[in-house]
């Protein structure tokens, strides 16, 4: 159900690696984050050139249910953002591994321990 070739938090965001921009990876919420969210109508994502920390919030997504925040799943510096959601915000809905992606960071290796693969966030969910 969760893409073996991705990496995941505890707080629901994915990372591919390597992103689109050189070095960096991309970020986006997963499957059971935009299911638990619902239809999602607006986002707020981190700019370009803004430098974020490891767990901090960076942004939010709301939704017909509710407004959740973004975190940064690593720290590092924002390189690209997904200005198609700002007029799609249900591509993290319908796409959310693809088209839904928020944002892409060239990371420092600050919480890089932390991160999980599939089957250990699958039983994150299950726990």
């Amino acid at each position: 159900m969760y893409p073996e070739d991705l990496k995941y938090t505890a707080e629901h965001e994915w990372l591919r690696d390597p992103g689109q921009s050189a070095g960096s990876v991309r970020v986006g919420i997963t499957e059971f984050a935009q299911d638990a969210l619902g239809d999602i109508v607006f986002v707020q994502l981190p700019e370009v050139g803004e430098t974020v920390v490891s767990g901090a919030v960076v942004g939010e997504l709301e939704s017909t249910k509710s407004v959740s925040e973004v975190y940064a799943p690593l720290g590092g510096e924002v390189v690209a953002r997904n200005e198609a959601l700002d007029a799609t915000p249900e591509l993290v809905n319908t796409d959310p591994y693809g088209e839904g992606w928020l944002f892409e960071i060239v990371a420092d290796d600050s919480g890089a321990s932390d991160l999980l693969d599939a089957a250990a966030y699958q039983a994150t969910l299950e726990g």
